[in-house]
């Protein structure tokens, strides 16, 4: 049964299923930045680890999901209200989604594309390898590059937002 409002209609619905865990919660995690606070998306997923992500992530960003709704099958569908706070997702020039390869490779690429940007550019870096939380803040330390966010989206994905100085 549905808890939704209609003030709490989705504006925007992201169908992902059969897509695994973490590609629910990235997929909402994406739309709902670009909505303001206090609008709504909807999810629809049939990844049985949706709900756990979902919940932990609203948690700690300031979302809400605010209905589900079983759709039939395995399919759920939840409904995701951006918080007052929002997650504040910084805009990037360039996109390096380089998860499944391990440390340095992350870095070694990043470099090969910021040394082809200009200054005040940013790259999003997207990793999953467990050491680039504190490797990437090593290298944008000691190169002059900017961190200007850090988000883990998911358990074990990153986002890092560096600016070339």
């Amino acid at each position: 049964m549905s808890t939704e409002k209609s003030s709490d209609r989705p504006l925007v619905t992201l169908d992902l299923c059969g897509l695994n865990c973490p590609a629910p919660l990235l997929g909402a995690k994406h739309v709902i930045d670009d909505l303001r606070p206090g609008q709504a998306m909807q999810l629809i997923s049939d990844c049985p680890g949706t709900s756990d992500d979902l919940f932990a992530w609203s948690r700690h960003t300031g979302n809400e999901v605010i209905a589900t709704d079983k759709l039939g099958g395995r399919r759920v569908a939840y409904t995701i209200k951006r918080g007052a706070g929002g997650t504040g997702r910084p805009a990037a020039n360039v996109t390096l989604d380089i998860r499944g390869v391990n440390c340095p490779g992350p870095i070694i690429e990043a470099k090969k594309l910021l040394d082809g940007m200009k200054a005040g550019e940013t790259l999003l870096l997207v990793s999953n390898c467990p050491g680039s939380p504190d490797d990437v803040g090593s290298w944008t330390r000691s190169t002059g590059l900017e961190l200007i966010a850090k988000q883990e989206v998911a358990p074990g994905h990153f986002e890092f937002f560096i600016r070339k100085n």
